[in-house]
């Protein structure tokens, strides 16, 4: 199916430059990655994974409130980070930490929102990229509103809005796609389809052929990639921010990836799936494949591993030293932030919260 000459059909089956135990895959429409190329995404895989291990050790020790891992997804995140130039944006999910980081966040920064304290953590203009978003879809409005604007200015920003495979079931990714097919908006619909909304599997969400066939409806091409395969995702995430700077509008990308671990750390997930199921998706492990790839032509050593690792580490030393640090949070910050003047209301309720702040410190 075309519109104007452009293919709006996915592949049948996702794309995949690279398969599951590390062998090249020849494709006629998308090159892979150059080796060098391929070794910077192993080292942010490398980080990535770290951060994730880390992430959930201080969920136990009580220094994060709460995080949704994103292990076993690491292509999908540094992916996302990798195809993008200085002056995009990205408007990520909650689940998109170590895609905020890849990006330039310092961690520090990057797991403020996770640990429960105020604000995002980090600039938004700083670093172009939105706060983290908890509701489903809300992110993808802002985005296809951002990128409209960036269009109406006459910039040649693109912007990629993550998502879940949950999200596609909301009326916001309706509102978002729709838009931005009919105003030709620079915009990359990324949806990482984990197989899981919570504890809602894919079948119970969409009859669809795939979730990239919806782009169909829209007008828009959609196209679907293996989401444990770093060369595929660089290069169907890089056509699309292509496509999008070029004038060509937006795209859906639907990346088929797992997701290894809980919900969040509040969840049971053996409540609701097979863990023959999770053990099937070891053996697709993105780190292992790409590193299996690379040692096979010889551009992977042991000393570049080693040093990886060492940086690895040294991120995750950051984080903790920077979860282990206690804040005093000012109460005047839940008023101070709402509006740029202050109403009449909430300068009644600060007074009346500093009245009992003042005598709880008298008694």
């Amino acid at each position: 199916m075309t519109r104007d000459d452009v293919v709006l059909l996915p592949r049948e089956a996702p794309v995949q430059l690279i398969d599951a135990a590390g062998a090249k895959v020849p494709d006629a429409e998308y090159r892979p990655p150059t080796a060098e190329r391929l070794r910077d995404g192993y080292r942010r895989l490398v980080i990535g994974r770290r951060i994730n291990d880390q992430c959930n050790a201080l969920v136990r020790q009580g220094r994060l409130a709460v995080y949704p891992s994103s292990h076993g997804q690491e292509a999908c995140q540094v992916a996302a980070a990798m195809v993008l130039d200085d002056g995009d944006w990205m408007f990520p999910t909650y689940r998109d930490a170590v895609a905020v980081i890849t990006r330039g966040v310092p961690t520090a920064e990057a797991t403020v929102l996770l640990k429960g304290d105020w604000h995002s953590g980090f600039d938004p203009r700083q670093y172009r990229i939105a706060p983290q978003a908890t509701p489903l879809a809300t992110q993808l409005l802002h985005a296809v509103g951002f990128a409209h604007a960036a269009k109406l200015r006459g910039e040649d920003t693109v912007v990629l809005a993550l998502c879940g495979d949950g999200a596609t079931s909301e009326g916001d990714f309706h509102g978002a796609l729709n838009f931005a097919a009919v105003f030709q908006v620079p915009v990359i619909f990324f949806v990482q389809n984990n197989a899981w909304a919570i504890s809602v599997p894919l079948s119970r969400q969409s009859a669809a052929p795939s979730l990239a066939h919806k782009a169909i409806g829209y007008g828009m091409p959609g196209e679907r990639v293996d989401g444990n395969d770093l060369a595929a995702l660089l290069a169907v995430l890089g056509e699309a921010v292509g496509r999008a700077r070029a004038g060509a509008g937006p795209t859906l990308v639907e990346a088929h990836t797992y997701r290894m671990q809980a919900h969040t750390n509040a969840d049971d997930d053996t409540r609701y799936r097979d863990s023959a199921d999770v053990t099937a998706w070891l053996d697709r492990d993105p780190l292992v494949r790409l590193r299996t790839h690379l040692a096979a032509r010889k551009a992977l050593t042991v000393a570049a591993e080693e040093e990886f690792a060492a940086e690895a580490e040294a991120v995750a030393t950051s984080l903790r030293d920077a979860l282990n640090t206690e804040t005093s949070p000012d109460p005047e910050d839940l008023f101070r932030y709402v509006y740029a003047q202050r109403t009449p209301q909430l300068q009644e309720q600060w007074a009346s919260l500093s009245a009992e702040l003042v005598r709880e410190a008298s008694e």
